[in-house]
């Protein structure tokens, strides 16, 4: 597994073609290794831009935060 940063919010494209956010949490364990938990939000989104107002109004989340997939 890489040591790479996971950028906590990850926006993706579902099948009928609405957005997704995720949010994941890193956690390091005794060893120092990193334990990533992902939440997929039940909100669905017209755009990517709607998803990330949402997870600024909700989880405070900041530019650079985010990821797409």
């Amino acid at each position: 597994m890489s040591r790479e940063i996971v950028r906590p919010f990850l926006i993706s494209k579902d099948d009928e073609g609405s957005y997704r956010l995720t949010v994941r949490e890193t956690r390091y364990n005794s060893q120092n290794y990193p334990i990533v938990t992902s939440t997929l939000q039940t909100e669905v989104f017209a755009t990517a831009t709607s998803a990330k107002a949402f997870a600024k109004d909700h989880f405070r989340a900041e530019a650079g935060q985010f990821a797409t997939k």
